[in-house]
């Protein structure tokens, strides 16, 4: 019988740790355009038990063997970082689109061989950055592009987080090899997606890292001064050391300056809004504007969920793929490379050949940075 209506999309779910139970929300969000018929995880008890709570069909621990059983459309990847790339590649060959926890993987040359598997199957893979989704950035953006804020001037971004021994007694985490790198690549760069996905294209970036406290291969805090293509400037600071935490952005327009603070999620009350002295003429309607909200929707993975769907619907290259994940993943990049070099990286500059380019660290791993001081 030929189907009508929507179609519902069969997800498999790789990895059931923490972020696994943000997966299964979402998908209960779709309100059955995504049904998740099985989970996969190496450890088959933690599986067994995640696939029991949640009420999901199927509790798998071989990932190749469970995309040849299943044969889904979707495949969600929340497994460690290392595992990103040959599991996307795996999961498009398979027949399936891809949405991957960051990193998505962990160089640009990893990205070519991601969009290389693109073009061979037809099918997209993409990263989670839910910060991107929710309507009040959509909101933020309309109002920009609009002219009703002016130019953006200056920026500021930090993610100040708290991540203790215990957090990196994981096996995977704290190296370069398994977590990719340190709060960088981990924990800021959502917040350095959001901001570019706020800013648009960077132009060059100067930055710094140190690992000053924890006991782990990669840094715990990394520094950077960006300037953007609309000539805007910023600055950002990414911690796995602030005992109060907060994420925090501030965009700077001619007319008025934007906050949003908030930590791992926020909705349109995470927002303030000041209106700077000279737009007082337009200030009421100015203040009205920003103010006028679209129905709240929080910067969550149901959020994101629902656009992919509607990609996977059309048949269309998904948000957060493509040249569009790129952007951020040079972006990381020219961080790691800035603080390693001392140089300053324009975009476009890292290419084929760079040995930046297939790893993040430029096979510098033997350097350290260590209470402020100098690589040894």
């Amino acid at each position: 019988m030929k189907q009508t209506g929507p179609k519902t999309y069969r997800a498999l779910l790789v990895g059931t740790g923490g972020i696994g139970d943000a997966h299964v929300r979402a998908v209960e969000a779709t309100r059955g355009r995504v049904e998740l018929v099985a989970a996969v995880d190496i450890d088959a008890k933690r599986v067994e038990e995640f696939c029991k709570r949640h009420r999901v069909p199927l509790a798998r621990t071989d990932y190749a063997a469970a995309l040849a059983e299943v044969k889904p459309n979707l495949v969600l990847i929340a497994a460690p970082p290392a595992l990103h790339r040959p599991m996307s590649i795996a999961a498009m060959e398979a027949g399936a689109w891809v949405l991957c926890e960051k990193p998505f993987c962990g160089s640009l040359a990893e990205l070519d061989d991601i969009e290389a598997a693109e073009r061979r199957t037809g099918r997209y893979a993409a990263c989670i950055f839910q910060m991107r989704f929710a309507s009040s950035t959509a909101h933020l953006r309309r109002l920009a592009e609009e002219g009703q804020l002016g130019r953006p001037l200056v920026a500021v971004c930090n993610t100040l987080w708290f991540r203790d021994a215990a957090y990196y007694a994981v096996p995977w985490r704290g190296t370069w090899a398994t977590e990719l790198g340190g709060p960088t690549m981990g924990l800021g760069i959502h917040a350095m997606d959001h901001l570019l996905h706020l800013l648009g294209d960077w132009s060059d970036v100067q930055a710094s890292i140190a690992t000053l406290d924890r006991a782990i291969e990669v840094e715990d805090v990394s520094m950077a001064l960006v300037r953007f293509a609309n000539g805007a400037c910023a600055s950002i600071v990414n911690s796995a050391l602030s005992p109060r935490q907060e994420t925090y952005i501030r965009l700077d327009y001619q007319k008025a300056t934007v906050e949003l603070t908030h930590l791992y999620s926020y909705t349109r009350d995470n927002w303030r809004f000041t209106l700077a002295p000279t737009a007082q003429e337009e200030g009421n309607s100015l203040a009205q504007a920003l103010q006028s909200f679209p129905p709240d929707v929080g910067s969550t993975h149901a959020a994101q969920l629902d656009t992919f769907v509607a990609s996977m619907d059309a048949g269309t290259r998904p948000l957060t793929s493509g040249a569009d994940a790129r952007r951020t993943l040079e972006f990381l990049t020219a961080i790691y490379k800035s603080a390693f070099t001392g140089e300053t990286i324009r975009r476009g500059s890292i290419r084929p050949g760079d040995p930046f380019y297939t790893s993040l660290h430029g096979g510098r791993t033997h350097q350290r940075w260590t209470n402020g001081s100098a690589p040894a």
